[in-house]
Parts: structure tokens; sequence; C-alpha cells
């Protein structure tokens, strides 16, 4: 079976395709991240469409990379007969995306065989393939998909796949290019695969060469940021939290939920990320994203959206999908879209005033939309809510929501302060800060243990307390921040990494089974050891997550220290976020030197 480190990302920021180590595309969404996927073995079987190129007979690759500073994977394998390289990439889309795979023939003489399974649907429906013009054009209700072959290769049917074989000489190259469109349309133009190649590699060398970053680490950072941009909805700007849905945070569990939407939590990291590494245009574009998103009344925003700012994303499950190691239900949609958690008020305006202190473009009505914000807070900020983790056990005064309503009314403060030409209620936000302040301190911490509790009378740890020093809420030396983290440490803590809370009983998020230690809540320990003076612990936990990302280094949602294996939806971008911020937290000094 294969395992989620198995996998690589190609993509064309629009959508991406994961590639196994078997050298097989069990993942792809057309055209876009939240399309339905046709090939979808990656939470099925055969049947359920994939694409594997390979020498025939051969099982997994020998070796495998991507192309130095870009998102192009080379695979390699090595057989008796000689050794052959896959060159897989989604060069950037004119108009219709499409997924270029290159055989080239190292050594030897090596039969290499490709097998197209498409499965249209999530894997539910088999289209009717014919011949035209060369290709092999595989038609279904509104979809239409062509493949063909530079030179063309011997290919036919067979058990309802299109498969081709033939042998390639050392420096010998045979390219597939399949391509898709809507079927009510003409074929788009074809691209050239080779030419293909040559412009992603020096699009993407070129893209990388802006990172500002040069500290230690730089590789892991700057393959950070590409798998970030990859993720990117190009025509918008959005950023997906993962390409995936219902990789399961258990094996064989049922946590398992659809990540290919745009979630407010991340903003302010994003923002941050993108801004410290020197990528203006794109923080400039998910700030924009973001605006088109919230605008409307405050009392509907919402904790996620679409790529396109979309506000319907409605959760319905595949049962003809037997899940990723069996762990089912197959989960399209999020209901999560209809909690209410106050913390993304927090992350709105933390964003936006990061945006305007950078310096990025004003943008008008912004201060309007700010003011609303906190209008809306004012009283809504006493509510209980679902909280940053989106806990389907009930609403509850998370301690986290709280500290981000604190952020939302700071932020508010400081920009007044920064600029008395804006309109504002300066002393009401004052007072609305000390209040929230004032609130958390006496109802969210346990003086007994020395520590903040995930909601106010509760008795749980919830890592998310660990931004409290880098929002500002608390100074990193507070004795309760101190306790805080050591607290946390010692209760969500697993083989030195956290979990984001505790999972027992499913008494907070209504949910049975357990879940694996959440990465970002690792990355942000780490943070928080180096703000409070622990430089080499943090640096020691920082370099120990590095070393937990698979071997082309991309990184989960969460890690299982018993199985020793990544879990959750894939890649993730909560992960690379936090490992960009915190290389930014632990070496920016180093840099400047």
């Amino acid at each position: 079976m294969h395992r989620i480190e198995d996998y690589a990302l190609i993509g064309d920021e629009q959508t991406a395709a994961l590639v196994g180590a078997d050298g097989s595309v069990d993942w792809l969404c057309l055209p876009r991240f939240d399309s339905a996927a046709c090939f979808a073995r990656l939470l099925g079987d055969d049947s359920n469409g994939s694409w594997r190129i390979a020498p025939a007979g051969a099982d997994r690759c020998v070796r495998r990379s991507y192309r130095e500073d870009t998102l192009v994977l080379d695979t390699e394998w090595e057989t008796a007969e000689g050794a052959v390289r896959v060159t897989d990439l989604m060069p950037q889309r004119d108009r219709a995306p499409d997924l270029v795979r290159i055989v080239q023939g190292l050594r030897g003489r090596v039969t290499v065989r490709s097998t197209l399974r498409l499965r249209f649907d999530y894997g539910s429906v088999v289209p009717w393939v014919r011949r035209a013009d060369g290709h092999r054009v595989a038609v279904a209700g509104p979809d239409s998909a062509w493949l063909r072959s530079v030179p063309e290769v011997p290919t036919w049917g067979e058990d309802l796949a299109t498969v081709s074989e033939f042998t390639v000489e050392e420096g010998e190259r045979v390219a597939f290019v399949l391509t898709w469109h809507p079927s009510h349309e003409p074929r788009p133009p074809l691209v050239d695969p080779y030419s293909s190649l040559r412009h992603s590699v020096a699009d993407w060398r070129a893209w990388a060469a802006k990172c500002r970053y040069s500290g230690p680490h730089r590789d892991a950072v700057v393959r950070s940021l590409i798998t970030l941009k990859a993720l990117t909805y190009a025509p918008t700007g959005g950023i997906v939290a993962a390409p995936t849905t219902s990789l399961p945070e258990e094996p064989g569990g049922v946590r398992n939920w659809d990540y290919r939407f745009c979630w407010l939590r991340d903003s302010t990291l994003t923002l941050n990320a993108l801004l410290a590494a020197g990528y203006r245009e794109e923080a400039e574009a998910w700030r924009n994203w973001l605006l088109r998103a919230v605008a409307g009344d405050p009392a509907d925003l919402q904790i996620m959206y679409g790529l396109a700012g979309e506000r319907r994303l409605p959760e319905f499950e595949l049962p003809w999908l037997s899940g990723f190691g069996g762990a089912t239900p197959v989960r399209i949609g999020n209901d999560a879209v209809n909690q209410l958690q106050l913390d993304v008020y927090g992350e709105v305006m933390n964003s936006l005033a990061l945006g305007r202190r950078s310096g990025l473009s004003p943008q008008h009505d912004v201060w309007a939309l700010q003011t609303v914000l906190m209008d809306f807070l004012r009283t809504a900020w006493r509510q209980p809510d679902e909280g940053l983790w989106e806990v389907r056990g009930g609403r509850r005064h998370f301690v986290h929501s709280k500290v981000m309503v604190w952020v939302a009314a700071d932020r508010a403060v400081r920009t007044l302060e920064e600029h008395p030409d804006f309109d504002g209620d300066l002393d009401g936000w004052r007072q609305l800060r000390e209040e929230v302040h004032r609130e958390v301190c006496e109802k969210g911490y346990d003086a007994e243990r020395n520590t903040f509790t995930q909601s106010y009378g509760s008795r749980e740890l919830d890592a998310a307390l660990l931004v409290m020093p880098r929002v500002g809420f608390l100074p990193p030396d507070d004795p309760r921040v101190l306790g805080t983290i050591e607290a946390v440490r010692a209760e969500l803590g697993q083989d030195g990494l956290l979990r984001r809370y505790t999972t027992d009983a499913g008494t907070v998020d209504g949910l049975p089974g357990q879940e694996g230690t959440f990465l970002v809540c690792s990355f942000w320990l780490a943070e928080a050891l180096h703000l409070t003076g622990r430089h080499r612990e943090a640096r020691e936990l920082f370099e120990r997550l590095l070393g937990l990302a698979n071997d082309v280094g991309l990184l989960a949602e969460e890690y299982d220290p018993v199985g020793g294996r990544l879990l959750g939806n894939f890649p993730q971008a909560f992960s690379h976020i936090g490992l960009v911020n915190t290389a930014l937290a632990l070496f920016g000094d180093e840099e400047a030197g």
C-alpha cells in the first residue's frame, strides 16, 4: 500500500497532480484544484483512475528529485537492461491544462509501458475513447481529454485503459501530453513538450531566485515557497490549504476532510512568509483575494472560501471510493464553512495591518471594511465559537479565539495611532482591547497549573496557545507564557512533537479516534522556544521537523511518531508556511549579518 510520503507534487498554479514513487499519477483534479478528479486511485484503487509510466515489470523507482529550484520532477529507474528517467511537469497553461511526461533513455535499451486509465467524476465515470488526428480522445459528459506522444508510439486499448509500449536507448526521448478541455469546445492548441520543459525550468528558477532568504536550510525554505506557489490559484491569488481531500489524520480513521479551499486562518502567516521572503506580487495577490472574499456583512464572514471566494462548499460523501488505506468516508466539500470562528476576524485585521505596514498598494475602502469588522466584534466577541481547529463537539469560549479578538482590537488601535487622519473609535477599541485581555487572563488561565487552557474553565490544553507571545498578547518572558509552553509540551507532546489538543473520547471535537502530531504546532513550539531564549532547543526541534519531510521535501498536515509516517492532506500549505516563518524567526539575524 502507498504511503502519503510516496508522493510528489506537480502543478500549474490552477490545479496539481500527485505522482507516486511507482511512476503513477494517482490524483489530479481538472480543470481546478476543487474540480472532480480524473485520477482518483489515491482514494480508491486502479479502477478509479491513474496514469503509470515505468519500465515494464518494474515496481518502484530507485531515485527521484525535483530539478533544482523548480517543480519539475525527475524519476529514475534501473533495470537489468538499462536505465531511464521520467520527467513530469504541468506547464503554466495558456488556456487548457496539460500534463507532460517525458521518458528518456539513460543507459542500455529499456522497454517502457504507459497505462492510462481516465476516470472522470472522482473515478466513477469511464469515458468513451476514440482515435482522432494522432490522438486518443476520451469523452464523458462535460469532460474531454486528448493524449498524444512525440514521436508516436504503439498504443492500444486494454482492460478499459489506453496502453503504450516502446523501447528507449541512451539519449532517446518519448514525450506524452495529456490535455483536458470542456467536451463541447474544440481541441485546444497543441503544446510542444520539450519547449514546455525548457520554459518551465527557466520560469521556476527565475521565480526561486527572487527569494531574499539566505540563512541556514535555504533549500528547505525555497522548496516550501515553491510548494506554496504551486498551491496558489493564479487567476485569483487564493491559496488552497492542500490539493487533496480525505487523506486521513489517523490510519483507517474517519478524520478525513476536504482541504481544497482557502482558509482565513492562514492569512497572516502566509502574508508574512511571502513578504519576508521577497514575494511582494504574490503577497499582494493573496491580500487582494482576502479583501474580495471577506467583502459584505461582517456577520457573514466565513472561515474559508472557494478559490475565487465562493461561499457555498457543501459537504457530501463518495461511497464508491474505498479511501486511502481504507479510511472512509471520502468527503467532498467542507461543512466547517458554516462554523463561527471568532479568530478569523483577528487574522483578517492582522493581515490587513501587515499589508499596510509593508507598503502593499493601498486599496480603496480597506479601512472602512476594518471599522465595520470592529463594530461587529464589539458585541460578537462574547459568543462561544467552534475555534481554530473547527471542532464538531459544540461551541466553547476558546482562549485562542479570544486572543485573536484582542489582536483585532490591538491592530485597529495601532493603525489609528499610526494614522491619526483615519476615522475610528480609538477610545472604544482601546477599551475593548483591555476588556478582552483582562477576561482571557481571568477566565482562560489556570493559576494552579500556571498555564492558559483551551477554553474558559476547562483543563484541556491547546497548542494554539503558543502563538500568544508572537502576536503580542503577552511578552515572551511572562511567567504565564513560560508556564503555558511547558504545560503544552508536557500534556500534548508525543516523542518531542505536539498534538493540537487532546482527542480522548472526542469530548472536544465530537469525533472518534485519534490523530497524529500536528506539524505547524511543532513549528510554533520551535518559534516559542526561540522567543523565550531557548535557541538551541528551538533549532534542534526545527531541524528534526525538516527531517520529517519526504524525499522531495514535502510535508503533510500531521506526522505519526509511532508509525513513522506522514498523515493528513498533502502537501499542506500550513506546514510549509510554518517552516518558512520559523526559519525566518530562528535565523533572521544570521541572514542579516
